[in-house]
C-alpha cells in the first residue's frame, strides 16, 4: 500500500479551472510519473482533462521563465512547475535548486497566478522513486501538487471576486474582498490586487 499524503485537502470542485503543467524533459521517466500524479490529483478535484495544459521545457532552470510566459498569457488559473533535481558531485544542484525555487516564487507573486513548486530536490534516485510513484511504499507527490493547484486557483478566483461554486466569498473575512465595500458600491478590489 502506498504511503498517504502528509497534506489533507477538503473536497475541491475544479470543474471550471484550467491548470497549466510545465514539465522538464530532464529525468523524463520520473517527471512523467509526477505529471501522471498531477493529472490524477486534478481529476480527483473534477478538473476536466481538456482543462489540463502540459508543456515541456528542457530542464528545471527553464521552468520560471516558461511559468512567467504562461501566467502572462492569462489562459490558466494555476500552474504546476514539475521537475526532478538529483544531487551530484558538484555544486550545480544547489545553484539550480536555489534559482528555480526563487524564480518560481517570483513568478507567482509577480503575476498573481498561483505557481506550485513541483520540483523534487533529492539526494539520490531512490528518494526520487519514493516521491514520484505509489509503488513500494512511496507516494506520488504529483497528486498533491495537482490538488494544491486547484485549491489555489479557487482561492485566486474568490480573491478577485469571481464566484466559486455559487458560494459566498469566504475570503472576505480575510480582507480579500470587503463585503462592506460591495454594499457601499465602492471599489471592491483588495489592496495589492489589480
Amino acid at each position: 500500500m502506498a504511503a498517504e499524503s502528509e497534506v489533507s485537502f477538503s473536497e475541491l470542485d475544479g470543474s471550471g479551472v484550467r491548470i497549466g503543467v510545465l514539465r522538464t524533459r530532464w529525468n523524463d521517466e520520473h517527471v512523467s510519473n509526477l505529471v501522471d500524479g498531477i493529472k490524477a490529483g486534478c481529476a480527483e478535484c473534477k478538473v476536466e482533462p481538456d482543462n489540463i495544459f502540459v508543456k515541456e521545457v528542457p530542464g528545471a532552470y527553464e521552468l520560471p521563465y516558461a511559468a512567467r510566459l504562461l501566467a502572462m498569457s492569462g489562459t490558466v488559473d494555476a500552474i504546476v512547475c514539475c521537475g526532478v533535481l538529483i544531487k551530484g558531485e558538484t555544486l550545480h544542484f544547489e545553484y539550480i535548486s536555489d534559482a528555480v525555487s526563487a524564480g518560481i516564487m517570483d513568478v507567482s507573486l509577480g503575476t498573481m497566478t498561483p505557481v506550485v513548486y513541483g520540483v523534487l530536490n533529492c539526494l539520490d534516485e531512490e528518494q526520487v522513486m519514493k516521491r514520484s510513484s505509489n509503488l513500494n511504499g512511496g507516494h506520488n507527490h504529483g497528486e498533491d501538487w495537482g490538488k494544491t493547484a486547484v485549491e489555489m486557483a479557487l482561492m485566486r478566483k474568490e480573491a478577485f471576486g469571481k464566484k466559486v461554486d455559487g458560494k459566498p466569498k469566504e475570503l472576505a473575512a480575510m480582507g480579500f474582498n470587503s463585503v462592506a465595500s460591495e454594499k457601499e458600491g465602492a471599489d471592491t478590489k483588495a489592496p495589492g490586487f489589480f
